[in-house]
């Protein structure tokens, strides 16, 4: 049987180039990879046209659709990408600022409201540091360039969430910088703290934070999942198990490609030291796939998504996925 051509759009991440290269093939299938590094750019194809195949999709994005039953595309427990993010939450200590309980009744400027780094900081303010999300007023727009943030076709919020559209015509970063806003997250920092001295990250240390985060937790946050167009999966069910498996081939070259310290792969000038803490921290593995591995992760974004109104409800997180084999 002849293999069957899918195409493939994604950030050529290290995690994925085997399979870009072709060093890895999913059995059965003919991976036709799309390179599209700009997240925002491939989110908003994907809504507007579900123009792909296979994707790379925003967690938020897949999940809140599937709640309200208009989701094109299934998911597969793969994650092209993971970020901590306290260290993206910038602020203004001319607002007076020093801790997280102190952007209580601030002005928050927010790129997109529902984006999935958006909603895993307010997750992380409200229960790690007990901060009353209800009391920031959410002012929405770019993070560096005046407008929005790309063309997103976003789900309506099941309960109604005050959100300032920002039309002054300038950046958020230019808001900050006035004090026109207190404090900004996100998936960037505002270009402003180049040159305003009280603009800084509410976490100075935030890698010593996240570290600590996740020896407590577990919670490793995911930003996008795999997904597959409904319509091919229906038709080739067998499409979900195959590419599972090339994806955690691929993922497993790049870590062996990644541990070969004879000459850097990556310019980390102590790279040595990094994959020392990649062991004591994460065990050797520090981007499972599979929902086992990442259960508190996938648990916890579901809560969040319930308590700042992407959702209606939780969703266990067994239905996020359809069936892979070993998983």
């Amino acid at each position: 049987m002849p293999a069957i051509r899918l195409t493939f759009a994604c950030g050529l991440y290290d995690r994925m180039l085997a399979l870009y290269t072709g060093e890895v093939r999913p059995e059965g299938i003919d991976l036709d990879f799309r390179v599209i590094d700009s997240p925002r750019e491939l989110f908003d194809r994907v809504a507007a046209t579900a123009e792909f195949d296979v994707c790379e999709m925003s967690s938020s994005e897949f999940i809140s659709r599937m709640s309200a039953g208009q989701n094109r595309f299934v998911a597969i427990p793969v994650f092209p990408s993971r970020a901590f993010r306290h260290g993206f939450i910038a602020v203004n200590r001319a607002s007076g600022i020093r801790s997280p309980k102190d952007l209580e009744g601030k002005r928050v400027g927010v790129p997109l409201y529902t984006m999935t780094a958006a909603i895993w900081i307010r997750g992380h303010l409200q229960h790690e540091y007990g901060v009353d999300l209800s009391t920031i007023r959410w002012v929405q727009g770019s993070t560096n360039s005046p407008g929005r943030h790309g063309e997103p076709t976003v789900m309506p919020l099941v309960r109604n969430v005050p959100i300032e559209i920002n039309a002054s015509g300038k950046s958020m970063s230019d808001l900050i910088d006035a004090g026109a806003v207190d404090a900004t997250i996100g998936t960037s920092l505002p270009a402003a703290m180049r040159h305003n001295p009280h603009i800084e990250r509410l976490f100075p240390d935030f890698r010593a934070v996240e570290k600590a985060f996740y020896a407590r937790t577990r919670i490793f946050p995911i930003m996008h999942v795999l997904a597959i167009r409904r319509d091919v999966y229906e038709k080739h069910p067998f499409v979900a198990a195959s590419l599972y498996q090339a994806f955690c081939d691929s993922k497993k070259t790049a870590l062996e490609k990644m541990r070969y310290l004879a000459a850097l792969r990556y310019m980390l000038p102590w790279m040595p030291d990094d994959l020392d803490e990649i062991d004591r921290v994460f065990g050797g593995d520090p981007w499972p796939y599979g929902i086992e591995a990442n259960r508190p992760t996938l648990e916890a974004l579901v809560t969040y998504l319930v308590e700042q109104s992407i959702i209606a409800a939780p969703i266990p997180v067994e239905e996020l996925f359809v069936p892979v084999e070993g998983d």
